[in-house]
């Protein structure tokens, strides 16, 4: 018994000590593993977005009216009153349509004038003919009398008087010279007739204005005459003419885009432009057709345009779009959300959260930019998380808990 006591003692102090030597293990295991756990969870939050591979293009919106490619107002070439009008607000026509016909009296009063002058003088010329005809046929018989006494007074001297020869030239030349005289007489009388003549075309030309045409294929827009109007000719400058009707090419629009300075050495012609109408809810594609080739001083823009077709004539002149012109395009390139970038003075950095935690500030390399976005040459590697929330706290090797957010899309951005 005596000796079994001190055994147990001693079994006792052992296990006691082994009990306390345990309780000290947890403790400094709990220390060690709960200390990270603490600076962890005082750590700030930061709001971070992956770089990932995106498409990016740059694009240019303006706002513009639409306008006919083609809007004119016809006027009357000759005055006269309106006899009949066949077009209204919104009537169509076709390329060479008659819309209206004039009353002329004056010019129809003229061309019967004209007939009557032709007339005349066609009978001059038919007189003219036939009085050339006498006198030449007197001039041949002068002048075959003429050779006759000439010969004989040359193959037998002194049977003929001289004084007869000399007066068979005398007639021989009188004869030739009104021959010249019928001639020129007769030359005259047809130039008044071919001047006749040509008046009268020219009066009838004027005539044929009476009749109103489409010079082009449209729609009247605007209306100013009625039956009866006395439409002056729209070609004197001393009177204030009034148009008949106002014709618009209406399948056909333009889109007037004045392009800024810095962006003009992307715009060509053929570029593809969606051409947004928010009072039609649609979207139509357009394309570039032409530009000034130079920049406005005032404005700094260059005058661009683009056509818009409008085969279904949806289109109204004067409706208001917004046409979009691709600048730049860059495919499957590293982007960054522009929120996370810091633009010093001469170098764009980012800060980002590496695998530990800590934050880390890189130089970067930008290229191509959107309203939100922009293309990373250098820098950074997909996947890396950069930091878009509030930096100014934010220390480079701080410790920071990351946290996802969603990033804001812009137009031009795409996935």
């Amino acid at each position: 018994m005596k000796k079994t006591l001190p055994a147990l003692l001693t079994i006792v102090v052992i296990c006691a000590a082994a009990i306390l030597s345990g309780c000290g293990t947890n403790k400094t295991v709990q220390a060690n593993t709960g200390s990270p756990n603490l600076d962890s969870a005082s750590a700030p939050v930061a709001g971070v977005i992956p770089i990932e591979r995106k498409n990016l293009s740059q694009n240019l919106t303006v706002s513009a009216e639409l306008v006919p490619f083609q809007q004119i107002d016809i006027y009357a070439k000759e005055a006269g009153y309106v006899k009949s009008i066949s077009v209204d607000y919104g009537t169509r026509v076709r390329k060479g349509q008659i819309m209206a016909v004039l009353e002329i009296p004056e010019l129809q009063a003229q061309l019967k004038q004209d007939e009557a002058v032709i007339n005349n003088q066609t009978d001059q010329v038919t007189h003219a003919e036939h009085e050339l005809s006498r006198i030449q046929a007197t001039h041949r018989v002068q002048h075959l009398q003429y050779e006759r006494l000439a010969g004989v007074a040359k193959s037998q001297p002194g049977l003929v008087a001289q004084q007869e020869v000399d007066d068979a030239q005398g007639k021989d030349l009188a004869a030739e010279a009104q021959v010249e005289a019928a001639n020129a007489n007769l030359q005259a009388i047809r130039n008044e007739l071919l001047g006749a003549q040509a008046k009268k075309e020219h009066d009838k030309v004027l005539l044929d204005y009476s009749i109103i045409t489409a010079p082009f294929a449209g729609v009247v827009t605007e209306r100013y005459a009625n039956l009866g109007t006395l439409m002056q000719a729209g070609t004197n400058s001393s009177t204030q003419a009034l148009p008949l009707v106002r014709l618009s090419q209406d399948d056909l629009f333009r889109l007037v885009i004045p392009v800024a300075e810095g962006y003009v050495r992307y715009v060509h012609i053929g570029d593809p432009v969606s051409v947004s109408v928010p009072s039609l809810g649609r979207t139509i594609p357009g394309k570039v057709a032409r530009f000034s080739t130079d920049v406005n001083e005032s404005t700094r823009t260059m005058h661009t345009e683009v056509d818009v077709p409008n085969p279904n004539h949806v289109l109204i002149p004067g409706m208001y779009a917004d046409a979009t012109i691709l600048l730049q395009r860059a495919n499957r390139v590293l982007t960054i959300p522009l929120q996370a970038v810091n633009h010093d003075a001469d170098q764009d950095t980012a800060d980002l959260v590496d695998s530990t935690g800590h934050v880390q500030i890189r130089k970067i390399k930008l290229g191509l930019e959107t309203p939100g976005e922009a293309e990373v040459i250098s820098g950074l590697e997909p996947g890396d998380l950069v930091i878009v929330s509030d930096r100014s706290g934010i220390k480079a090797g701080e410790l920071v808990k990351p946290q996802r957010v969603q990033q804001v899309q812009y137009p031009g951005e795409k996935e």
